[in-house]
């Protein structure tokens, strides 16, 4: 289910990947409260439904170059239901053409073939400084 979901979320099709969560899950992204869905970064807040998945993975197109985007998967672990996935998120940020690179750690639950869980943890000041105005 794990190697699914990746694979969904590499071929970037925001329905697709959101069928494989439950109707209602437990998203969250760690980012001080106060940053979520600022201009810049609107994807980075919490999300509840398939319909708020699907819309994050569009915001998440819609905000970098898709042909400078990859992800490098190092490790999943996977017990019982819980599984986490760790590896380094790399992105253009398309408002303001700076690249960055942020490690990051999935941790998600799985039951009865939805993902019930989806807890981002990644590094917050690369995508920060990527997307920040200025030079």
């Amino acid at each position: 289910m794990v190697e699914e979901l990746l694979k969904r979320i590499g071929a970037g099709d925001p329905e697709r990947i959101a069928e494989l969560y439950a109707p209602e899950t437990d998203w969250k992204l760690d980012w001080p409260e106060a940053e979520h869905g600022r201009a810049q970064t609107p994807w980075i807040r919490h999300r509840r439904t398939r319909a708020d998945i699907a819309a994050h993975y569009r915001e998440v197109a819609e905000h970098h170059v898709p042909q400078e985007a990859g992800t490098v998967i190092d490790r999943i672990l996977v017990d019982g239901t819980d599984a986490v996935v760790t590896g380094e998120i790399r992105q253009t940020a398309r408002s303001t053409g700076r690249a960055y690179r942020a490690a990051f750690a999935l941790y998600l639950t799985v039951e009865n073939t939805q993902v019930t869980r989806h807890h981002l943890y990644e590094d917050s000041l690369a995508v920060a400084q990527a997307f920040a105005p200025g030079d």
